[in-house]
């Protein structure tokens, strides 16, 4: 990707965070991070964090936010809005933190390349928990925001994903990286950040049998 304008289809965890540094390693330019939110734009679709905790991600990063609003129904329009956006703004690939799950890559290469852009994925067809260690070993910290509770018990939630937890998820027989659902994380401090993330534990919402930790801002009122 030397020289390549991107943007990164940004979760606000651990694998788009990884393959963000990737990129920016591989020689290409970051333009901006993408994200959408749930129709009135209060939780992102992805991992159901908070705006202001997305947009400090950015600030930390160096890099603008551009979002959109969307149901489950919109997604992809306005999600390939988005990719339009970026593609006007001189961006030449789109880089995503998918690993090996193929109908997620087929839907991305499909929307990037009825924008114009590229679909990259820098951690595709790796050992996932090869990923995770990696990530640990460049400084990536990242807290667990929601878990299925059918396979996770909830009070995991808040924890940093370190080696001990890894362990634990393993032992647990849980996918490291959580590519079945059964976690997602939240990036608090890492490679390329300008200075790590003071995020404050709220309630615990639960619905379709996924527990979410709500994250504020320090300084936010809930």
């Amino acid at each position: 990707m030397r020289g390549v304008p991107f943007a990164v289809s940004w979760s606000g965890g651990k694998d788009s965070a990884l393959a963000l540094w990737r990129a920016q390693e591989a020689g290409g330019r970051p333009l901006a991070l993408l994200t959408v939110l749930d129709e009135a734009g209060t939780r992102s679709r992805s991992h159901g964090l908070r705006p202001e905790v997305l947009a400090a991600q950015a600030r930390a990063l160096g890099l603008p936010l551009w979002t959109a609003s969307a149901s489950w129904a919109t997604y992809e329009r306005e999600f390939t809005a988005l990719l339009g956006r970026v593609a006007g703004a001189g961006a030449r690939a789109v880089v995503f933190g998918d690993i090996d799950l193929q109908d997620h890559r087929d839907w991305e290469e499909r929307v990037c390349a009825g924008a114009g852009v590229e679909a990259a994925l820098p951690l595709w067809g790796e050992p996932r928990r090869a990923l995770v260690e990696e990530g640990l070993r460049r400084g990536l910290r990242s807290c667990l925001v929601a878990v299925r509770e059918d396979v996770l018990p909830a009070d995991l939630l808040g924890r940093e994903l370190n080696a001990a937890l890894l362990n634990e998820l393993l032992g647990r027989g849980v996918d490291p990286c959580g590519e079945g659902g059964e976690f997602h994380t939240v990036v608090v401090d890492g490679p390329g950040f300008r200075s790590p993330l003071a995020l404050h534990a709220g309630e615990v919402h639960r619905e379709g049998g996924v527990a979410a930790l709500d994250l504020w801002l320090e300084g936010a009122g809930a």
